[in-house]
């Protein structure tokens, strides 16, 4: 995994919880209003040690109750691959 990657993993974690927690304090509440993923696995995806796959990104977001746009703001899509 690119150095690009994890940070863009720990920002995208970061943001969530920050939505999340504007919504519940609770993550075990917030998962279980809302259904769609585990405890475990939202809270790998905060904590940035969850690499999902886009359909993940797009339940995530509707949980939240946000745009796919909205929840990717921030992120670095400016990658260079070496030859």
């Amino acid at each position: 995994m690119q150095y690009k990657d994890k940070e863009n993993l720990l920002k995208l974690g970061k943001r969530i919880k920050e939505l999340r927690l504007k919504q519940s304090g609770s993550l075990n509440a917030f998962v279980m209003n809302k259904g769609g993923l585990t405890t475990a696995s939202w809270s790998r995806i905060e904590n940035g040690k969850f690499d999902a796959k886009f359909s993940t990104i797009i339940k995530v977001a509707a949980m939240l109750g946000i745009s796919i746009i909205d929840l990717l703001q921030g992120l670095e899509f400016d990658y260079t691959f070496d030859e």
